[in-house]
């Protein structure tokens, strides 16, 4: 079920949830043509639920005889539909599931869809082990709200060589030399390779929005260490909880923890939180009563 993004074959005609999206992109659902309009709704419902925050699912069923049936009939035709068959691979018996709006939430929500319906039909094979490298991290994210960008990461990752003066041009586009480190789906370890320049350092602190005077007093420490000369340095740092979760083919990785907590918060191995008398709330200065 690879994705397939379908924006330049689903935003010529005049449906305005696809044309106004950044991104389309859509699913093909081995055997799913056989679903009723009942099982399709309640696929949607589950998309639309606030852990995937989908603001709905377009479909198209591909018929055993080569037509097609889709939610959006109105607005497409049979040859439209073909092309959406195509880029998504769907074949005869197939369900396409389209998702759109903004690019990095559609692919998470198509992700969880994925996933789903991946468990749903048995495709999953927690007995095989797919590595990989994720490598391509962009340095900064837009806040859409503020209109000022984070670091994706930390401010202490450095940019992908070549990649510094794009940050004047189109910080967005600028890479991070980061990596995780991926099994089966889920993180297993990420790491970086961190700035060691003052120079750098002090230009990441100005496209996050910090004035001289703000980096200096939250991290001068740090830029006047930097003064002295650090050679370059990076690491990675594995999740060993969720590796041998996966490794025991567990989707959860609550039996994997070493001091696991209870609902109320609480750690049964060791007794924790517990209470603090009177002299050690003096002197950390914290008052209960009050």
């Amino acid at each position: 079920m690879e994705f397939g993004e379908l924006n330049e074959v689903a935003q010529h005609k005049e449906f305005g949830v696809f044309n106004n999206a950044e991104l389309v992109v859509g699913i093909a659902v081995p055997g799913g043509a056989s679903y009723t309009r009942k099982e399709i709704d309640k696929l949607i419902d589950w998309v639309k639920r606030p852990q995937v925050g989908a603001l709905g699912m377009v479909y198209v069923k591909c018929n055993e005889d080569g037509s097609f049936k889709s939610s959006v009939d109105k607005f497409y035709d049979q040859e439209d539909l073909a092309k959406w068959a195509s880029t998504t691979g769907a074949k005869a018996g197939d369900l396409i599931c389209v998702l759109s709006g903004n690019t990095n939430k559609v692919r998470a929500q198509l992700s969880a869809l994925r996933m789903e319906m991946a468990e749903r039909l048995g495709l999953r094979k927690p007995d095989e082990f797919a590595p990989l490298w994720v490598v391509d991290f962009p340095l900064l994210e837009l806040d859409e709200e503020t209109g000022h960008y984070h670091a994706m990461h930390h401010p202490f990752t450095s940019p992908k060589p070549g990649q510094l003066a794009l940050l004047d041009i189109d910080p967005g586009a600028v890479k991070a030399n980061a990596y995780d480190l991926v099994l089966n789906g889920n993180e297993i370890g990420g790491g970086s390779i961190r700035i060691h320049d003052k120079e750098t350092q002090a230009i990441m602190f100005k496209h996050l929005g910090f004035t001289e005077e703000e980096a200096k007093a939250q991290f001068g420490f740090l830029m006047d260490a930097f003064e002295y000369g650090a050679p370059p340095h990076g690491g990675l740092a594995f999740g060993l909880d969720r590796l041998v979760a996966i490794l025991g083919g567990q989707e959860t990785i609550r039996d994997f923890i070493a001091f696991p907590k209870n609902n109320s918060g609480r750690d049964v191995m060791i007794d924790a939180p517990a209470a603090i008398d009177d002299e050690q709330l003096k002197e950390l200065s914290i008052k209960l009563d009050i």
